[in-house]
């Protein structure tokens, strides 16, 4: 008998991406998911805000300003449940810190929020965050599901050297991450618990 690899519906959406999206750029379709799905997978870990959150943030999926340093950095995934089946229409807030680990405290440089699509994808730009005391380099994220709780997390990069003191730190919501030019590109999966 051969051995027929399991497709997943995560592998399914992965592939009609990266055929369907004009002008994608090859490393990104080529990151594997994070993390890889399977009806009945555990729900993405939950984190704290921080103390810099802040409400009503602007609609965006494009965080980078005018003069703004920093690496360009662009996050893509989709947003699924736990039986990997997409999640149209869900919320993303996203917060971080600029290049030099500072958040924006009385506007909303390098803050925003988008919706994901009909097939439960989401594309942000932004920069690579800065280190400050105590953390190592991370984005804050709100994810709901139209009428549902919010999930609040964080995001992290590979190979960090302060990933091992951070205590905030889980390896399950480490980015896939790619080198492209002079950018870097991420890839995270989030998986909601919907019931």
């Amino acid at each position: 008998m051969t051995n027929v690899p399991r497709l997943t519906r995560r592998h399914l959406l992965s592939a009609a991406a990266a055929l369907t999206i004009p002008g994608a750029a090859p490393a990104q379709a080529e990151l594997p998911q994070t993390p890889a799905c399977h009806d009945g997978d555990e729900p993405t870990v939950r984190q704290i805000d921080g103390p810099y959150f802040k409400p009503r943030s602007p609609e965006r999926a494009d965080l980078i300003e005018p003069g703004l340093a920093g690496r360009p950095l662009e996050v893509a995934g989709y947003v699924l449940d736990r039986k990997c089946r997409p999640v149209a229409r869900a919320l993303i807030d996203v917060w971080q810190a600029d290049d030099s680990g500072a958040y924006d405290l009385k506007g909303f440089r390098l803050r925003g929020h988008l919706f994901t699509d009909t097939a439960g994808r989401f594309d942000l730009r932004t920069i690579v965050p800065g280190i400050y005391t105590g953390r190592t380099r991370h984005i804050h994220v709100k994810v709901q599901a139209p009428g549902r709780p919010v999930l609040t997390t964080q995001l992290y990069f590979p190979d960090e050297p302060l990933n091992r003191a951070d205590g905030l730190f889980r390896r399950e919501l480490t980015m896939r991450v790619a080198r492209a030019d002079d950018r870097m590109l991420g890839r995270f999966d989030f998986v909601l618990d919907l019931g």
